[in-house]
């Protein structure tokens, strides 16, 4: 009885997640209203708020997923890889079972949609930057933990992290705003911009 209970309510949180996010991505953020939401679904308010604290949380409740998918993804790294190694080896090697974790909550194709939307609505954006910071902390510890090293002295796992991060905004930046808004587009972005790293940031820049 208690797994059917549990399944009943996963079920209703993820139409709820669906319904708000596809009102998102159609109607707009700032023009969808939670009584929008609940009317989709056919549930109260009270529903609702029983599994949302408010519609940002809602928003970005797949992109935190994500999130949480590749911190795990990083302490499942090999203990021999350098830091950096782990944080791209975490992201490129997470996409295919990345993609299953989404697919399970909600179409891929509306989490793209929706990363888009975060991305040109200030508010949403600026809470999205504001759980990163927690997320690039949690990293950082992280990587410190696997290095022996104390996070709190020594600054480079917050500095390895910081650069990693960096690079995966610019990705998300300029694929949000290129022609192709496929998954296999961002990938290949992140990847790209992940080779370039070493040669940026020791290279000689000028041809001259």
């Amino acid at each position: 009885m208690e797994n059917l209970r549990e399944r009943k309510k996963q079920r209703t949180r993820e139409a709820l997640l669906r319904a708000a996010l596809e009102l998102f991505t159609t109607r707009g953020y700032e023009r969808t209203t939670v009584d929008d939401v609940v009317a989709a679904v056919d549930v109260s308010q009270r529903t609702f708020f029983r599994y949302f604290a408010n519609k940002e949380e809602a928003a970005l409740a797949v992109v935190e997923l994500a999130v949480a998918h590749f911190v795990e993804a990083v302490r499942a790294r090999p203990p021999h890889e350098a830091p950096m190694e782990v944080l791209r080896q975490a992201v490129v090697e997470g996409w295919d079972s990345l993609n299953d974790v989404i697919e399970s909550v909600v179409p891929v194709e509306l989490y793209l949609r929706m990363y888009q939307v975060i991305e040109s609505t200030p508010v949403l954006l600026a809470a999205h930057l504001r759980r990163s910071m927690e997320s690039e902390e949690a990293l950082a510890r992280i990587i410190a933990e696997r290095e022996g090293l104390d996070v709190a002295a020594d600054p480079r796992p917050r500095l390895v992290v910081a650069v990693f991060s960096g690079v995966m905004r610019m990705t998300e930046r300029q694929w949000s705003t290129g022609a192709d808004f496929g998954l296999d587009a961002m990938r290949s972005l992140t990847v790209s911009y992940l080779e370039q790293v070493g040669p940026a940031l020791a290279g000689d820049w000028r041809t001259n």
